[in-house]
């Protein structure tokens, strides 16, 4: 009987690591790195399969379980270190102060309201399905060092950068790479944020100023980044000699942070095809950070994901190509790109939940055809017809390729146009996903 190998989201897909751990190019050195990467990513094994499957339960649906949030109150520890920080500025001490003393004062009503005894300057958050969640103004950042080690108990780790404050020194951090991925998790999530805020009017990623906590250095030469789920946060490995740069990777960073958009809006079962929308979902919104964040319009843009994270030597561009899909990297050590770009070529498998990092290759290419179609910046019509589709309540948990394809002319139709909506359909053709005729 066949088993099914399910990974908690990761930028880099587990296919890449299994390729590494089993060639005889690599130094068994290299082999034993991808191997423990790989690994851990199955200790993770049904963490986002879980959290999706949760949300997509149907409200009333007699033993379902209530899904495992830990998204919408921002973590009082973080508001008070923030609050009493000499090196923010004081217009966020005020505003973390004023939203520390909202969180106090709805769990004073939430306390009242279930007979409990409110202690004299008690903070404990309590789950964001309490009847009255905090709803701040801000959206708060903070980076924690991990200081590698990979037991997720000790999660986030010891606090370095928080909202407000400036670039961390070396009175923090002595290396220079160590400086680097603080500061870039930092500002790269600030580019998320601000994508989504300015052009989605989006606030945060759940749409209510959630808090934006990553750990870097999580492990020893961990070889990935990635969206937990459960503890709701980021998390990026230092890398090894052949995939790194994780936090300098704003496109991958953009893609995470999209997994946790995707929970607060059309929630897609990780597993088949669905699962592979949601991967595509997140590179979709991924690109588009990068692109703005380097002013590019569609047709000049490279259309490349993670195109930092691989490591000098390595034969590639990046972990993947929305443009051509299975042409990002050919390289003996770790095999070529397997993405197809035409739904010819889809198969059903055990792997990887079900392939959905190998075939989201195939949605991918129909938005970049899209937008190349458009003109001008990707995130103008092609961006907000997928955004609104995902805002339509017209998607459902486990979605076919084709149900998410009418529902992008279909929202195409409705913003602009049938020329629009001609112009999605072509694309989606393109890749090969047809609505069926019958004679």
């Amino acid at each position: 009987m066949a088993t099914h190998n399910h990974f908690i989201c990761s930028v880099v897909p587990p296919y890449l690591l299994s390729a590494l751990a089993e060639s005889e190019h690599n130094s068994e050195d290299i082999r034993q790195s991808a191997r423990h990467s790989l690994n851990f990513s199955k200790n993770y094994a049904s963490k986002r399969q879980r959290v999706f499957a949760e949300l997509t339960v149907p409200r009333g649906v007699r033993g379902a379980a209530a899904p495992h949030r830990h998204q919408g109150i921002i973590p009082d520890a973080l508001l008070k270190h923030i609050a009493e920080s000499d090196d923010v500025d004081e217009e966020t001490r005020n505003n973390a102060k004023r939203d520390l003393e909202h969180i106090v004062g709805v769990q004073a009503k939430y306390q009242e309201s279930q007979g409990i005894a409110s202690e004299k300057n008690t903070l404990t958050a309590f789950s964001a399905s309490a009847s009255a969640p905090a709803k701040p103004k801000t959206a708060y950042r903070a980076v924690y060092d991990a200081h590698n080690s990979q037991n997720e108990s000790r999660l986030p780790g010891t606090v370095v950068r928080v909202e407000g404050q400036k670039a961390v020194s070396d009175q923090v951090a002595n290396q220079v790479s160590a400086l680097s991925f603080l500061n870039q998790a930092y500002d790269n999530a600030g580019n998320v944020l601000s994508f989504y805020l300015d052009i989605f009017n989006w606030k945060s990623i759940d749409n209510k100023n959630m808090s934006v906590i990553s750990s870097v250095h999580f492990g020893k030469f961990y070889e990935n980044a990635f969206w937990d789920p459960e503890i709701a946060q980021m998390v990026y490995g230092d890398g090894h000699d052949f995939l790194g740069n994780f936090t300098n990777a704003v496109d991958v960073i953009g893609h995470e942070l999209t997994h946790a958009v995707t929970e607060h809006t059309s929630p897609l079962d990780y597993t088949g095809q669905s699962g592979a929308l949601n991967e595509h979902v997140s590179d979709t919104f991924g690109i588009m950070v990068k692109q703005r964040v380097q002013n590019e319009k569609a047709d000049a843009a490279d259309w490349l994901i993670g195109e930092e994270c691989l490591m000098p030597g390595v034969k590639g561009v990046a972990l993947r190509s929305m443009k051509a899909p299975g042409t990002a990297y050919n390289d003996p050590r770790f095999g070529k790109d397997p993405q197809p770009d035409n739904f010819k070529d889809y198969e059903v498998t055990d792997e990887d939940n079900g392939g959905v990092h190998l075939y989201s290759g195939i949605p991918n290419k129909a938005f970049y055809l899209s937008s190349i179609a458009f003109g001008g910046y990707s995130w103008e019509k092609a961006g907000k017809i997928w955004w609104e589709t995902l805002q339509s309540g017209q998607i459902p948990p486990k979605s076919t390729f084709i149900q998410f394809a009418d529902a992008t002319v279909d929202k195409a139709e409705e913003l602009f146009g049938d020329d629009a909506a001609a112009i999605v359909r072509k694309a989606w053709n393109d890749v090969g996903v047809v609505r069926k005729t019958f004679a």
